[in-house]
């Protein structure tokens, strides 16, 4: 039970915040001699953390979904979710096995995350733009997506990487939040998807891995309230030195 609901918080709290789900899953175990999760807990903790972004990206979805056909702003949002995606599903799909075997290495680990934390100081550089995600071209579309793509490296921040590009594409940081964590329900869930394919059976499921979901997307949710919330009010330093910081011990220590 506890070890379910240990990485119920990891993978809620890290999903979202920009410092690496997938860097800190391959090395809090040996940071602190766990055992690693196995792909049915990763496969069903992903399941959290969509439920977490659905629910609080709900009115936006109903919108889009709700509207597709009646409304040219939601079109049109739709279709820059579509854009930014594609990048990252064509990655994944051609270069999976490389990715997998990153993930086994400390050492690249280690330096992703010290990448992670120089992008995201990057983010204090650009002058603080006024867009809205709907404002997007399809060129800031497709630059958001391959920034998206980088972050299927072990150790590089999804939501790190996507909230800069959008505010160097010149969104307010809360707009690049939230456009960042819209096109991430299809990427979880694609990444969810895979490592269900991978499983081949959910026999394995249990009540204890069950409360660690519910614990995953409780937290997931919360997670993405206090970074939205913050982004309006703060930068995103604490997180690239946090980053750097664990980047660090990871290399020295691991």
């Amino acid at each position: 039970m506890l070890e379910a609901v240990v990485w119920g918080l990891v993978q809620g709290i890290t999903e979202f915040l920009p410092v690496s789900s997938s860097g800190h899953l391959r090395i809090i175990p040996d940071l602190f001699g766990l055992k690693p999760p196995d792909l049915s807990t990763s496969a069903v903790l992903h399941l959290g953390t969509l439920a977490a972004v659905v629910a609080y990206y709900r009115r936006d979805v109903a919108w889009m979904v709700g509207r597709l056909g009646s409304d040219p702003a939601a079109r049109r949002m739709a279709a820059m979710v579509v854009v930014a995606t594609v990048p990252a599903g064509i990655v994944g799909l051609l270069f999976a096995s490389a990715i997998d075997s990153f993930q086994e290495s400390t050492i690249g680990v280690g330096m992703a995350l010290v990448a992670t934390g120089m992008v995201l100081f990057l983010a204090r550089l650009a002058n603080r733009g006024s867009a809205r995600a709907e404002d997007l071209t399809a060129g800031d579309a497709v630059v958001i997506g391959l920034s998206q793509a980088l972050a299927l490296l072990p150790g590089i921040s999804r939501s790190g990487m996507v909230i800069t590009a959008g505010i160097m594409r010149g969104l307010s940081p809360e707009e690049s939040g939230r456009f960042g964590f819209i096109i991430a329900i299809p990427a979880i869930l694609g990444a969810g998807l895979r490592e269900f394919i991978g499983l081949g059976s959910v026999s394995n499921v249990s009540i204890e891995l069950l409360i660690g979901t519910l614990v995953a997307g409780v937290c997931g949710y919360w997670a993405i309230k206090f970074l939205i919330d913050g982004l309006a009010r703060r930068s995103l330093v604490p997180f690239a030195v946090y980053c750097v910081g664990i980047g660090l011990v990871t290399l020295i220590w691991l």
